[in-house]
């Protein structure tokens, strides 16, 4: 039998929702097909180093029985897994499995502090799953379903598989849970779009201070592999609100090797939890989608604010986009980048969003505003604005910012818009190349942008309306005896056929 594929894997993971389908709402699909992947993931990855381990040992002309012992030794092992969580273990169980199941996730969290809360949400006991003996039989269904695959690292095609498959579920999810996706889940394309904008390098710190799932941490990552780098020569930071989506960041980071990232829990607004001596940590990077417009983002936090976050200036007790925007500003060191995406009211409403536009511009911070196409995220269909900030622009780039056009950039879908690969590669070189393309990019001034009244809406500096059609009169009069010519021989064709027929 060959190497499980990644189509492949991908069916199996989404066959465990047809198991749960009926029994439980599909919001909650996500928790305990995430928990299964993870504990079988686990267990079969600590079976294979402890076969590796033992016959390592053996070699060394070790005892069996020795041999054996060193093999369950926890520090052979990145990821300990005790003897009671182990798939074979749960898979002699036939009864109470919610309790069984639940002990197991107990016991792995309590050898392994990176663990620490990740499954402790998912409660596989809970009435959700029906009574006892409903809990009993879908619960055993699935133990049997994730038991015909084997996920050690030697019976899958690649190394990142896991991660990948783990990324097919989160944005099935948010395709299937329609607004409440949108919360934990940006599209990849715009991930890698926003990625390749900010070119991050080995030995940076990144961070993502509303980070959801991790997929943009996680693309960064492999933004750096693609260029020949080591993606574990890179700090990668987050802090996430949700408990239940901060579990399954930490579960895609761990999928994806990426262990040593720092993920936390909290509002980033009213508590942010990435600090060093009471101040803020500095990053080479900051990119995140932020929830859009947000009503109650905390304003009472900022006007007690200890961090220095909101020297531009308090957002609107009811719109929190610029809250975000200068958090992630204060928290960019003298080289850093921010790219985020924004609802396009952030670049033209007035009040004290203006007066912060206002102070934003002055400072020199916009290096570039890209329009993206209706409809590319999950949950809402308005347009949005990718905006990159950056404290080191190069000089022939101080005094400007680039506006790009790319509301047209996308392949249209039954259900949502993408952007394709292409798309990405346009308006990545239009941004290296900060030039001028017609009815797509312009390099504006701050001199007219100031004139403009700080307004910054693209249509203000791009033209976009379609050109009209020049007539070349002397073509059009060609033309037109050409076609009067074809009518004349029309009409005596037509005649001749009626003369034959007997009509004059």
């Amino acid at each position: 039998m060959g190497r499980l594929t990644i189509n492949e894997l991908n069916s199996h993971l989404w066959g465990a929702a047809d198991i749960l389908r009926g029994s439980i709402d599909s919001s909650d699909y996500k928790n305990y097909i995430f928990g299964f992947l993870f504990l079988k993931r686990l267990s079969d990855v600590f079976e294979e180093e402890a076969e590796k381990v033992e016959q390592r040992e053996l070699k060394r002309g070790t005892s069996q029985s020795e041999a054996k012992k060193i093999s369950e030794d926890p520090d052979e092992h990145q990821i300990f897994v005790p003897k009671r969580a182990r798939w074979p273990e749960i898979r002699k169980t036939s009864q109470n499995l919610g309790e069984v199941i639940n002990k197991a996730c107990g016991v792995l969290e309590e050898n392994n502090p990176i663990l620490e809360g990740v499954l402790a949400d998912i409660d596989f006991n809970s009435n959700k799953l029906g009574d006892a003996k409903n809990r009993d039989s879908v619960l055993s269904r699935l133990i049997n379903h994730f038991s015909k695959i084997s996920l050690k690292n030697s019976d899958i095609e690649e190394p990142d598989m896991l991660g990948r498959a783990y990324e097919y579920l989160i944005e099935k999810f948010a395709d299937d849970a329609g607004k409440k996706g949108g919360e934990f889940y940006t599209p990849r394309k715009v991930v890698q779009l926003i990625v390749e904008l900010l070119t991050p390098k080995e030995r940076m710190r990144i961070c993502d201070p509303t980070v959801g799932s991790g997929g943009m941490l996680i693309e960064c990552a492999h933004y750096i592999e693609k260029n020949k780098g080591n993606p574990k020569n890179i700090s990668l930071f987050g802090q996430e609100k949700n408990l239940g989506t901060w579990a399954i960041c930490k579960m895609n980071m761990l999928l994806h090797g990426l262990v040593d990232a720092k993920i936390e829990k909290g509002d980033t607004i009213r508590d942010p939890k990435l600090v060093q001596k009471r101040e803020l940590m500095l990053f080479d990077r900051v990119i995140a989608n932020p929830p859009f417009s947000l009503k109650d983002w905390g304003v009472e936090s900022a006007e007690a604010d200890g961090y220095g976050r909101f020297r531009y200036g308090i957002p609107p007790k009811t719109k929190g986009d610029y809250a975000f925007v200068q958090h992630m500003i204060a928290t960019i060191n003298d080289k850093g980048m921010v790219g985020v995406v924004m609802p396009h009211g952030v670049l033209f409403r007035g009040a004290s969003e203006g007066k912060i536009r206002k102070a934003l511009i002055e400072e020199d911070f916009f290096e570039a505003i890209i329009g993206l196409a209706p409809n590319l995220f999950y949950g809402t269909g308005i347009p949005a604005a990718i905006l990159i900030f950056n404290r080191n622009k190069p000089k022939e780039r101080n005094g400007k910012i680039l506006f790009i056009h790319a509301a047209e950039c996308y392949e249209a879908g039954k259900n949502q818009n993408k952007l394709r690969d292409e798309d990405i590669e346009k308006i990545v070189k239009t941004f290296n190349d900060y030039k001028e393309i017609e009815r797509f990019a312009r390099v504006v001034s701050l001199e007219e942008i100031k004139e403009n009244d700080y307004n910054l809406n693209i249509t203000r500096y791009i033209d976009v309306t379609e050109p009209e059609a020049k007539i070349d009169v002397k073509e059009a009069l060609v033309k037109l005896r050409e076609l009067e010519k074809e009518r004349y021989g029309a009409e005596k064709k037509m005649k001749n056929c009626l003369k034959e027929l007997g009509y004059e």
